[in-house]
């Protein structure tokens, strides 16, 4: 199902089976460089807080937390329930496919800060599913979406696979805006030199 307010082209995907079939199988797997996974632990350093609740959206068996900070709470969400349970940072966690189910199973307000780490391009229905990131966090609180250049590509949206990543970080904007619920984000380039590169944009719920 493709958000009304934007084409439906844009979220069409070469592989339309269900997301289910295709995570079955656990991948114990990074998709970034070491460099850019420090890149990426160097960023949520700066960005997170300590003892702050972190939701950890589309999660996998690691979440590139920097180990010395410490969160009151990390819950996540992903599609495979072997990854989610080797996630050592995960206090909690469930299985959940974002383009069936977008509604998120939390209170309003219960996070300060919703990551969402190279995975964005998968979202069949984003605008939904960032106004439930609106909604979960609290005033004030942040959505961090990194994206980088790898991909299954039959599973990533069409917009994705055709944008260039200047015009993907549009997309997000765009994407946002018909959400509601957030500042005027900020995009950040975070590539390290001779590695994956990493494109960021940052979010503030509106206060």
């Amino acid at each position: 199902m493709a958000d009304a307010t934007l084409p439906a082209h844009l979220f069409a995907r070469v592989d339309e089976a269900p997301d289910a079939e295709f995570y079955a199988e656990p991948r114990f797997v990074v998709h970034i460089d070491p460099e850019t996974i420090a890149a990426l632990s160097g960023l949520y350093r700066e960005e997170l807080e300590s003892n702050s609740r972190v939701l950890d959206l589309m999660s996998s068996w690691v979440s590139h937390l920097p180990a010395e900070l410490a969160f009151a709470r990390v819950a996540g969400l992903g599609m495979n329930a072997a990854e989610l349970a080797a996630n050592p940072r995960l206090d909690a966690w469930a299985v959940q496919d974002l383009n069936a189910e977008p509604v998120l199973a939390f209170a309003d307000a219960s996070f300060d800060a919703v990551l969402c780490a190279v995975s964005v391009q998968y979202l069949t229905r984003p605008i939904e599913v960032f106004a439930e990131c609106a909604r979960v966090l609290r005033p004030g609180g942040k959505l961090v979406i990194a994206t980088s250049h790898r991909l299954f590509p039959t599973k990533a949206i069409a917009a994705w696979r055709s944008l260039a990543p200047g015009d993907r970080m549009h997309f997000l904007r765009a994407c946002l805006e018909r959400a509601g619920g957030f500042d005027e984000p900020r995009v950040e380039d975070r590539s390290p030199p001779f590695a994956d590169p990493l494109w960021v944009l940052i979010a503030a719920r509106s206060c």
